[in-house]
């Protein structure tokens, strides 16, 4: 391919940017991710430490990313700042020793706060394409983010040309970006599968000062083996859904699906394809893994739109080896609007979350361990989960060996309230809150979705708080919490003489 670009090395592209500047990476996971230039940042970084100079840049992304990025540059001690979500253990350390400066945000947020300037100048972007045109034209890969935004709203533009991911994923993307404020039209996406925007997108060309060729696949890994607690998960999920059909509360046709991400999340989308109680479904999400794929293929799931393609290796490959068929069963959309509140609510769709624990009012923390320790971030769970027909969060009863309960009196960390929470699931069975009062849902969860080792302590606090609206006490809401910090586990409480 000719270029009218100069072509780069990852160490020439590193070398362009300055301590202090801000970069947008493309991707959303490890999906699209750029891989070159931040490792090379990285080594750079530990160069000029060395040196005894300062450099640290701020990162913008999509989601989170692979190793060669947010790994790389926080083993390196190259991050100031980090938004809006992140995965890597090496950069979750540095955040929650307050070495990093990190800002959780709604991802269907993000591209607006970019464009409005609330988190400052975009001095770069940097972004992993599969093609480009001599216009202006680029095709990205298998990960969108807010990688149009980051684009059009940088000072310089960095492309990484991957030739891992074939040219011929042109057309399996639609991107658009919604006008501000004042005037905003509506979105025109009334099915899974309407277009809005376009296959590529367009930028100035003058903007790009280089071309770093690569060659290297998405960094996502296989998918833990389904386990009898994730697979029994999935099967009340798919049994609750397939009731609510069946009682006339979700349409003969279904409704769109938005799946989170993990071993749970596959877990349930394997369970609902094997269901043919449920009718053959769409999605409308963030992310599209490993189990969605035979699900296409075999017509369970008619359309999926996303916002990336987070699939292990050989599922990946079989995608592309597979990519005529797929492009008509696959859109990859920015998170703005695959996140869209707006088609969130018209579209109705079901979305199916995890937890990291869930209160006995239907409150579900999904970032924070213990009320401290950031995890990864809210991601896109609040986008659906506030404007869903019908939101589920879905998490086993118990954690770490079994000596944490996800289920407690009060969640140490919300980041959905009860008003948006509709049904609860674990391994143990299904709480439907739609309806119910706070003593009634305090009593669901207890006896439907607590582990039975957890459920008397439950019971033993529910009774100790029966007075007022909420069945809450100030002073025993964290017990059970209070118990793990000072032995490492949360079982054998003392209700009734805790302190006061």
């Amino acid at each position: 391919m000719s270029l009218p670009y100069p072509i780069l090395t990852a160490e020439e592209a590193a070398a362009l940017i300055n301590n202090g500047q801000t970069i947008g990476f493309s991707g959303f996971t490890p999906a699209g991710s750029p891989k070159a230039v931040p490792r090379a940042l990285a080594v750079r970084a530990k160069a000029e430490h060395a040196a005894g100079r300062d450099f640290k840049i701020g990162v913008l992304t999509g989601a989170s990313t692979g190793p060669s990025l947010d790994s790389a540059l926080a083993e390196a001690e190259a991050i100031s700042f980090r938004t809006p979500y992140q995965s890597s253990s090496i950069l979750r350390k540095q955040i929650n020793a307050g070495k990093v400066r990190f800002v959780d945000m709604h991802l269907s947020m993000l591209p607006q706060a970019v464009r409005y300037g609330f988190l400052g100048k975009v001095h770069w972007a940097v972004v992993e394409a599969c093609d480009m045109t001599p216009g202006g034209g680029i095709v990205l890969t298998t990960g969108v983010g807010a990688a149009p935004t980051y684009l059009r709203e940088a000072e310089k533009v960095i492309i990484e040309l991957n030739a891992s991911h074939p040219a011929s994923l042109l057309g399996m993307h639609d991107l658009f970006e919604p006008a501000d404020p004042p005037v905003r039209w509506e979105i025109p996406i009334f099915h899974a599968s309407d277009r809005a925007g376009s296959p590529i997108v367009v930028i100035d060309p003058a903007k790009v000062i280089g071309v770093v060729l690569t060659n290297e696949p998405d960094e996502t890994k296989e998918f833990s083996e389904a386990t009898p607690t994730t697979e029994k998960i999935g099967q009340n999920v798919a049994e609750f859904l397939s009731a609510e059909l069946r009682a006339g509360r979700i349409p003969k046709e279904f409704l769109p699906l938005q799946s989170g991400v993990g071993d749970v999340a596959n877990s349930v989308l394997a369970a609902l394809g094997k269901d043919t109680s449920v009718p053959a479904f769409e999605m409308y999400t963030e992310v599209l893994q490993d189990s969605v794929v035979p699900l296409i293929e075999s017509g369970r799931c008619s359309f999926a739109s996303t916002c990336s393609l987070t699939l292990s290796p050989e599922a990946m490959k079989h995608v592309t080896s597979n990519v005529a068929y797929f492009k008509k069963h696959i859109l990859l959309r920015p998170q703005e609007i695959s996140n869209n509140p707006e088609i969130v609510r018209r579209l109705g769709i079901i979305s199916m979350n995890t937890a990291i624990e869930i209160d006995l009012g239907g409150n579900v923390n999904s970032t924070h361990v213990m009320g401290q320790q950031m995890m990864n971030g809210i991601g896109g769970s609040g986008d659906f989960t506030r404007n869903a027909y019908m939101s589920i969060f879905s998490c086993a009863s118990t954690a770490k060996g079994g000596k944490i309960s996800t289920i407690v009196p009060l969640a140490s960390h919300i980041d959905h309230t009860e008003h948006s929470v509709s049904v609860v699931i674990t391994e143990q069975g299904v709480a439907d809150l739609r309806g119910k009062d706070p003593h009634e849902r305090a009593e669901l969860i207890i006896e439907n979705c607590a582990h039975p080792d957890f459920k008397e302590g439950l019971r033993k606090y529910l009774h100790l708080t029966k007075q007022g609206h909420v069945p809450q006490s100030m002073s025993l809401a964290f017990a059970m919490h209070r118990q793990f910090l000072n032995t490492g586990d949360m079982h054998n409480i003392d209700w009734e003489n805790q302190p006061k």
